[in-house]
């Protein structure tokens, strides 16, 4: 089993910044990489970045530059810094990760965006 734990989540003004964190548990060996999903009100689930095991990083076009996903492997956990945050952000933010051709889903952390 594997167990995904996020927190960072809340509420922050337009412009402003949260980290969020994704620690993994149980057995995790050989996980190929790690994600961040964000699922807006209304929308389709929509990747946001993914971090692979050696560090290698992408993110979504639009949101480049404004997010950055990082990882600490001796603590099995995964990052995501975000800044400059806008309303259109607002979203429940799931942590993923993918090993042997399973996902695995954590249950999702609320990031609002408002003044």
């Amino acid at each position: 089993q594997v167990q995904l734990v996020e927190s960072g989540g809340g509420l922050v003004q337009p412009g402003g910044s949260l980290r969020l964190s994704c620690a993994a548990s149980g057995s995790i060996e050989g996980f190929i990489y790690m994600a961040w999903y964000r699922r807006a009100p209304g929308k389709p689930r929509e990747l946001v970045a993914t971090i692979t095991t050696s560090g290698r990083t992408s993110y979504a076009g639009s949101l480049k530059g404004r997010f950055t996903i990082s990882g600490d492997n001796a603590k099995n956990t995964v990052y995501l810094q975000m800044n400059s945050l806008k309303a259109e952000d607002t979203a429940v933010y799931y942590c993923n990760l993918m090993r042997r051709g399973t996902d695995y889903w954590g249950q999702g952390t609320q990031v609002t965006v408002s003044s």
